[in-house]
């Protein structure tokens, strides 16, 4: 099921500075500027809507954390952390003109084969798909919008 997410109003709320030629962009969580590029961009303004509109907590929200995956070190663009610190929401973002296709939901299935988090989904910021999994019976669902943190 294609969510519905409005991400256009947070564009406006990022904190953008330019510094040695290069567009930068700041990360609330990291608490550091970034980089500027598509799939950063894209990745800023989910945090933003993460934390403003559906309140998840900031300090229980990870940027690009780090797993092994087949022994290569691997990168998990957001990953939301429950109240006991478990992995419980892992998002995948993509630039825009990259298709969600298979391949991309492999991907961040890969990936959440070690965390083990009870709900994934992919983004590129034009198409996103959110699931809810349930590992004993090996089967997910769809939702109709990121899950509500408890």
């Amino acid at each position: 099921m294609l969510l519905e997410l409005d991400l256009l109003p947070f564009q406006s709320k990022l904190r953008l500075t330019r510094s040695e030629g290069k567009h930068l962009v700041f990360d609330p969580i990291r608490r550091k500027n970034i980089v500027l590029t598509p799939e950063e961009l894209l990745r800023q303004m989910i945090v933003l809507y993460l934390l403003e509109t559906k309140k998840y907590p900031a300090h229980r929200i990870g940027i690009e954390t780090g797993i092994e995956w087949n022994g290569l070190k691997k990168r998990c663009d957001i990953v939301v952390y429950d109240a006991q610190v478990r992995p419980w929401f892992l998002l995948e973002c993509k630039s825009p003109k990259v298709p969600l296709t298979q391949a991309v939901f492999e991907q961040a299935a890969r990936y959440n084969l070690q965390l083990k988090a009870p709900f994934l989904a992919i983004t590129n910021g034009l198409a996103t798909y959110c699931a809810g999994l349930d590992f004993e019976e090996e089967r997910f669902e769809y939702l109709e919008d990121f899950p509500e943190y408890v």
